[in-house]
């Protein structure tokens, strides 16, 4: 095989999981070669921009390094602006480069369509990437604070009317999150909640047009019922810097107005001599190809191929993986001199998520709406993360998604959320691990010792003199009250002979929370200590294991692994029928210390990060702005 090297230009959707699928078929040839090129340096969820732009999320919680989702794959990135495409040599031109192809996949996306809208540029806001959400929160924080200062009634109102542009998935997420934002925007300026006015304008007669009627009708309640105004059939036809005006003549005193009305391709393709089709998107076949163009595939929202006459391919996350998946079998049909496969694609339904707690979705014929429709939404999107391979970044959607919202902005209405302060778990941290190490303790130096030692200060220093004769730690006596245990063997050990003794001198067992364990788990504990002697060095295990738990939770050392190991070992004592009601309560407070205990007045405030940033280092490789990997 000659050698051959593949283009991606675009780290949308479409081209990362393009970019997947190639690297793990030709994962060991290295007559393959590919590159992918993107101006940015990392991938963008572009789904969450609207959580972004109304402080639910952190800007970093919806970018995804490449190195990241690349590592250890055989993608070169490559971080840089194509100026031009070159058919006739088929070279692709950089600001800093130049990239020969044997196949080239563009994947650029698209952008905001303003249809030729008076001011849009000026004067409006898009939500189109990362950068314009950006733009749009820190638009929204300061007018907002600039607004609680103005003495100008009509001048303040109209700095505190936002209004969206657009009742598609992006409008309709976008007010659905200013709706819960708009509290504290008007807490944090010492404004009345009320002072701040959400509208939707839209120039059809209905909005949410891609769902069926009875879910936008739901979306449309609910917008109602928390005070969103909508103004339908009134196409904007000019924005300006302090209002908008409408198709009638009316206008609407504002000064932000988001425009989410349209979308079409990306500019930068416009000389890239490939015929287009509505809205500036590149015509392709079944097979992702461009028209008139050999070796050259176009993906993602880019493309148009007609599913059916006058329908094109949605503009959709499915349609872009889906696209990018047959463009790269295309390739590699090419490349095996194998049979290409026409694209098919399977939409499972559409969902809109209105804020954090609210949503509507059409999941194949399947109406939800509410808090199922929002998990749902998450759901889908942790998906996502299996088909880009990152468990990475699927941990950390479910952190700011569930643990790191404020204001209740999650589905479980704050429920589950990190920012409480974890300094007043501490009394119980060391409660529970002050209950390990007496644990420990009665075990290492035996039970009466134990109880001596400790009952006063002054006898303190017996645990200086040496063991007990009950210790755990000595001799060869089974110390578990297991009746398979107290029958010594014929030919056993010493360890054999003192099991019989067992009930009566080792340990006192408080009334245990069950009478008797339950049959499967006799069974697994029969397998697990068939003789004495595997008793013996078991009991010898157990004493290190609660001492270690006992000093990592007092010291706040990986505390969540020992609270784990914590609930575990008491589980499994309620199970052997040797855990007490005395010692319950140890349960449900290991299960309270998951919260990250540790790093309050703990050392897990400085190890936990040090370990996470050493092993994501080794593991993903270090994050830069700009990656140069053909150099």
């Amino acid at each position: 095989m000659t050698k051959k090297n593949i283009v991606i230009i675009g780290a949308g959707y479409a081209g990362v999981h393009a970019a997947k699928k190639l690297a793990k078929k030709y994962k060991k040839n290295d007559e393959i070669t590919i590159t992918l090129i993107d101006r940015h340096s990392y991938h963008t969820m572009m789904t969450e921009l609207h959580e972004v732009a109304a402080h639910r999320v952190e800007p970093s919680a919806i970018q995804f390094d490449l190195r990241r989702l690349f590592n250890r794959t055989k993608v070169n990135l490559v971080t840089d602006n194509v100026t031009k495409v070159d058919h006739d040599s088929k070279t692709i031109h950089t600001e800093h480069g130049e990239y020969a192809f044997d196949y080239l996949i563009l994947g650029m996306g698209g952008e905001a369509n303003d249809f030729g809208t008076p001011g849009v540029k000026e004067h409006g806001f898009t939500l189109w990437s990362w950068e314009d959400a950006v733009r749009v929160r820190h638009h929204l924080e300061d007018v907002v604070k600039r607004a609680a200062l103005e003495r100008d009634p009509e001048k303040r109102q109209a700095m505190l009317t936002f209004t969206v542009c657009g009742s598609g998935f992006t409008g309709i997420e976008m007010i659905g999150e200013l709706i819960e934002w708009k509290y504290r925007l008007a807490k944090e300026n010492k404004l009345d909640e009320e002072d701040i006015q959400l509208y939707v304008v839209e120039a059809m007669s209905t909005i949410l047009n891609m769902l069926d009627r009875k879910s936008a009708d739901k979306a449309e309640a609910y917008l109602n019922k928390k005070g969103v105004k909508l103004l339908k059939n009134s196409p904007i036809v000019e924005v300006k810097e302090d209002s908008v005006v409408f198709e009638s003549g009316e206008t609407l005193p504002t000064h932000t107005l988001i425009w989410t009305a349209g979308v079409k391709a990306n500019s930068d393709t416009e000389e890239y001599g490939i015929p287009s089709a509505r809205a500036g998107r590149l015509k392709v076949n079944e097979y992702m190809e461009a028209e008139d163009l050999e070796d050259v595939y176009v993906i993602g929202d880019l493309a148009y191929f007609e599913e059916e006459e006058g329908k094109p391919t949605p503009q959709i996350v499915e349609a872009a993986e889906q696209t990018g998946v047959t463009a790269a079998k295309s390739i590699i049909a090419e490349i095996d001199n194998g049979q290409k496969e026409a694209y098919d694609g399977k939409y499972h339904g559409t969902m809109v998520s209105i804020g954090a707690r609210y949503g509507v979705a059409n999941l194949m014929g399947l109406r939800l709406s509410g808090w199922f429709a929002n998990f749902m939404k998450h759901m889908v999107n942790l998906y996502y993360f299996f088909g880009i391979r990152s468990g990475y970044y699927m941990f950390h959607y479910i952190m700011h998604e569930f643990f790191h919202t404020k204001d209740k902005r999650n589905i479980f209405r704050g429920l589950s959320t990190r920012y409480g302060n974890v300094l007043w778990s501490l009394p119980l941290r060391l409660f529970v691990g002050g209950f390990w190490l007496v644990e420990a303790g009665s075990k290492i130096w035996g039970a009466a010792t134990w109880e001596e030692a400790t009952s006063s200060f002054k006898n303190i220093p017996q645990l200086f003199q040496g063991l007990g004769e009950g210790s755990w730690l000595t001799g060869n006596t089974v110390r578990m009250p297991f009746e398979w245990l107290q029958t010594p063997n014929s030919g056993a050990s010493e360890a054999a002979s003192g099991a019989s003794e067992a009930a009566e001198g080792a340990v006192e067992w408080a009334t245990p929370i069950l009478s008797e364990m339950p049959g499967i788990f006799e069974w697994f504990m029969k397998l697990v200590l068939p003789t004495p002697e595997m008793a013996v060095f078991m009991q010898k295990v157990v004493v290190f294991i609660e001492l270690f738990m006992g000093l990592a939770i007092v010291f706040g050392l990986f505390t969540w692994l020992a609270n784990v190991a914590s609930v575990g070992f008491l589980t499994m004592f309620t199970l052997s029928a040797m855990l007490g009601w005395d010692k319950v309560w140890a349960l449900p407070a290991s299960i309270a210390l998951l919260n990250g205990s540790g790093r309050s007045i703990g050392l897990d405030y400085w190890v936990v990060p040090w370990l996470q940033k050493k092993a994501g280092d080794i593991w993903y490789g270090k994050e830069r702005a700009i990656y140069k990997d053909d150099q």
